[in-house]
């Protein structure tokens, strides 16, 4: 079996684990074994829960593509696509959350609280962000879009600068985790602007290497 199988089949199963525990916590507090399973507050707990683990399999996925560059081990690409489906899932697991427990599928409310708290602004936006991603995350779609599916996927780092805002803006006064947050997507999105930059820097470099012979 290759090595690269062998890790998504081991980062598949540890995607599930966050799920699992709160299924298995919503187990507990139907039948009674706990109650306080999923916490007094179980609306807020999921909500945490869902929306770090959004954050999470961003920033690892956006991971992947140094770590390939950096190695050379071209197959590790394999497990991005995995990573980003299962960012979109917890996403929405977050927004159902906010939909079903915070607002009982109210829509009134939820209109009013999209238009009136930025947080829940950009929270929205960025899993639009994802809906379009997971959408065109197929082989149909990118023989379809041909070269514009790169152009679309680089959104994910939009994506990803939207998680934090909306984590930032939710938070208000203890900053200490949105930050570290932001730090990580900053690294990453200024390595993939330097090898852009770099990229393009050989491009010209050649082609005036070509003008001038």
């Amino acid at each position: 079996m290759k090595r690269i199988t062998v890790i998504k089949a081991v980062l598949f199963a540890a995607a599930l684990i966050p799920a699992a525990a709160l299924a298995y916590g919503f187990y507990q507090v139907y039948t009674g074994a706990d109650p306080n399973a999923l916490t007094p507050n179980p609306g807020d707990y999921i909500t945490d829960q869902t929306g770090t683990w959004t954050l999470a399999l961003l920033v690892i996925s956006l991971v992947i593509t140094p770590l390939r560059r950096l190695t050379h081990w071209n197959e590790v690409i394999k497990v991005r696509r995995m990573l980003g489906l299962f960012a979109f899932f917890y996403a929405t697991l977050h927004l159902l959350t906010w939909v079903w427990l915070i607002h009982l599928f109210d829509p009134v409310e939820m209109i009013k609280d999209v238009a009136e708290r930025r947080f829940i602004t950009i929270g929205m936006a960025t899993w639009l962000i994802l809906f379009a991603l997971a959408l065109t995350s197929n082989t149909f779609a990118i023989r379809r879009l041909g070269r514009r599916w790169q152009s679309l996927h680089r959104l994910v780092y939009a994506a990803a600068i939207g998680g934090v805002i909306h984590y930032w803006w939710l938070v208000k006064a203890d900053i200490t985790l949105p930050r570290r947050w932001a730090v990580a997507v900053a690294v990453l999105l200024g390595a993939r602007l330097w090898w852009m930059w770099e990229k393009r820097q050989r491009h010209s470099f050649h082609k005036e290497g070509k003008l001038a012979g």
